[in-house]
C-alpha cells in the first residue's frame, strides 16, 4: 500500500536557476502548464510552478515514510545549479486527512499522497525574481534545461500584468449536513465526552456551492492575498487534465515548518467573530481569553503537540498565548519552537503532529473514528497536511483548513470546529459560518 510511486524514481536530475522578470505571479500561475501549484507563506518565498518533472504518490499508513523515501530518490542526487536557496529544487504537495480513502468522487483525483517536482517554477523573494527549470529522467542533460530556461524567460516576461476580474456569481448552495443532523452530532459528541470516551472531538461541514461560470483560481489567490497577507496560501493540481480539479485555500495554522534542527509550530484552537469597532474587537478578544471552554480546547491543542514533540526534541518552547486576528475571526494562538535532537526530516514531524488536536481530537484514534462516522463526507485532503519539502529534509506544512475544491461551476467549501465537554451545537454552527468567509466572500463580492 505504501509503497512510493515515482514517475522517475531514481532518475538523474537536473536544474537550472536564473533571474527573471515576470510582470506578475498571477499572470505567471495562469500561464504555466498544468498542473499548477502556488505556495506562500509568511516569511518564505512565494513559488507558482506547473507541470510535471517527476511525481510521487502513495497511499496507506505508511504513506508519510513512503514520500520520504521517493522525495530522497528524486533530490539525493543530481546537476544543480541555483542562485538562491529558494530557487532549489522542491517537491511540494501534501496528504489526504485519512489513512484510508473514502467512496467520495469529489476527491477520486487526489491520492492519499502526492508530490510533485515542477517542471518550472517562478520564485518571487525580497531579494528578487528566479526562474527555475527541472527535468528529472535519463534523457535529461543540462543543455535541454537551459534552453527551456532561456525559452521560458522569454516567454514569461512577455506577458501582460493584469488584475483579478471579478467572481463569478453563485447560483446555488447546498449544505452536506442539515441543522438538525449538526445539532444531533454535536450533541451525541458531547455526551461521549462526558461519559471519558472522548475528550475532544473536531467535526466538519462542508457547503457546495453553483457557480454562474468556472471559478478562476488565480484570480481567488491574488484576492485571498490582499486580504489574508499572513496566511499559507496553496494550490495543488493533482492532474493534467482540462477538467482537473483544484484544492486551494488561505490557512492561518502552520502544522511545522523545520530547518536544520529548528522547529516552528504552534497551536491554533479557540475562534471567536470580530467587532463592528475597534472597541467591540478589543472586547471579543478579551472574552475569548478568558472564555473557560475556548481556553480548555486551545491548551489540549498545546499540550498534544508539545507531547508529540518530546520523542525528537532536545528543548520546546510555548510562547505567550495570544490573540490572533483574521478578517472574519479571531483565535487563540500559542507559539511553539523546538530544537531536535538530532537531525530529522520534515515529514516524520508531519506524521508526527498529523492530525492535530486542532483538526482530528484526542484520543486521536477514537476522534478519528467518530469523524468517520459522524460526518457525510469524505474529508479527502481538507484540515491535512500541504507544503513542501526539500533535499535537505527541511520544509514547511501548513494544515490545509479555510480551504475548497473547485472543478468547472463547482466549489465545495469545507469548515470545521472542536467540540468538547459543555460546546453548544448552535454555537459551533455559527463558528463553522465564519470559518466559510475567507473563501466564500471572495465568490461573493
Amino acid at each position: 500500500m505504501g509503497v512510493p510511486r515515482s514517475d522517475e524514481a531514481g532518475a538523474r536530475l537536473v536544474s537550472r536557476s536564473i533571474r527573471a522578470s515576470v510582470p506578475s505571479l498571477r499572470a505567471a500561475l495562469d500561464a504555466l502548464p498544468a498542473p499548477r501549484t502556488f505556495w506562500t507563506a509568511p516569511d518564505e518565498a512565494t513559488v507558482v510552478a506547473g507541470g510535471v518533472a517527476a511525481a510521487i504518490t502513495a497511499d496507506g499508513r505508511d504513506r508519510f515514510a513512503a514520500i520520504r523515501e521517493g522525495v530522497d530518490r528524486v533530490l539525493r542526487s543530481g546537476d544543480v545549479h541555483a542562485g538562491t536557496e529558494a530557487a532549489c529544487p522542491r517537491l511540494f504537495g501534501g496528504f489526504a486527512f485519512h489513512d484510508d480513502s473514502g467512496d467520495d468522487d469529489v476527491w477520486a483525483d487526489f491520492p492519499g499522497a502526492r508530490f510533485v517536482l515542477p517542471r518550472v517554477q517562478v520564485t518571487e523573494t525580497d531579494r528578487g525574481t528566479w526562474l527555475t527549470v527541472n527535468a528529472v529522467g535519463p534523457d535529461a542533460t543540462a543543455d535541454a534545461v537551459e534552453d527551456r530556461l532561456d525559452e521560458e524567460r522569454e516567454r514569461l516576461a512577455g506577458l501582460d500584468a493584469f488584475d483579478p476580474g471579478p467572481p463569478p456569481e453563485i447560483v446555488s448552495r447546498t449544505r452536506t449536513t442539515p441543522r438538525a443532523d449538526w445539532r444531533e452530532s454535536v450533541e451525541a459528541a458531547v455526551e461521549r465526552i462526558r461519559d471519558g470516551d472522548l475528550r475532544k472531538v473536531v467535526l466538519a461541514q462542508a457547503l457546495e456551492v453553483t457557480l454562474d461560470r468556472p471559478l478562476s483560481v488565480p484570480d481567488v489567490l491574488a484576492r485571498l492575498g490582499s486580504t489574508y497577507p499572513d496566511c499559507y496560501r496553496f494550490l495543488v493540481e493533482p492532474t493534467p487534465d482540462p477538467d482537473r480539479p483544484s484544492f486551494f485555500g488561505a490557512t492561518p495554522e502552520r502544522l511545522v515548518g523545520l530547518h536544520g534542527r529548528t522547529v516552528t509550530t504552534g497551536a491554533l484552537a479557540g475562534t471567536t467573530g470580530r467587532g463592528d469597532t475597534p472597541a467591540e474587537d478589543d472586547w471579543l478578544a478579551e472574552e475569548l481569553l478568558g472564555d473557560e471552554k475556548n481556553v480548555h480546547e486551545h491548551e489540549l491543542v498545546a499540550e498534544t503537540i508539545r507531547e508529540q514533540l518530546a520523542p525528537f526534541a532536545s528543548s520546546i518552547t510555548a510562547g505567550e498565548r495570544r490573540v490572533r486576528r483574521l478578517e472574519t475571526v479571531q483565535h487563540l494562538s500559542t507559539p511553539i519552537t523546538a530544537t531536535l535532537d538530532r537531525d530529522a526530516h520534515v515529514l516524520d514531524l508531519v506524521e508526527a503532529l498529523h492530525p492535530t488536536p486542532a483538526v482530528g481530537g484526542l484520543p486521536p484514534e477514537r476522534a478519528l473514528a467518530t469523524i468517520r462516522e459522524t460526518e457525510p463526507f469524505d474529508r479527502g485532503w481538507y484540515a491535512a497536511p500541504v507544503g513542501w519539502v526539500d533535499a535537505a529534509g527541511n520544509g514547511t506544512f501548513a494544515v490545509a483548513i479555510r480551504s475548497a475544491l473547485s472543478r468547472d461551476t463547482s466549489t465545495t467549501l469545507f469548515a470545521g470546529v472542536g467540540v468538547v465537554a459543555d460546546s453548544d451545537p448552535d454555537r459551533e454552527w455559527d463558528e463553522v459560518q465564519l470559518k466559510y468567509r475567507p473563501i466564500l466572500d471572495e465568490l461573493e463580492r
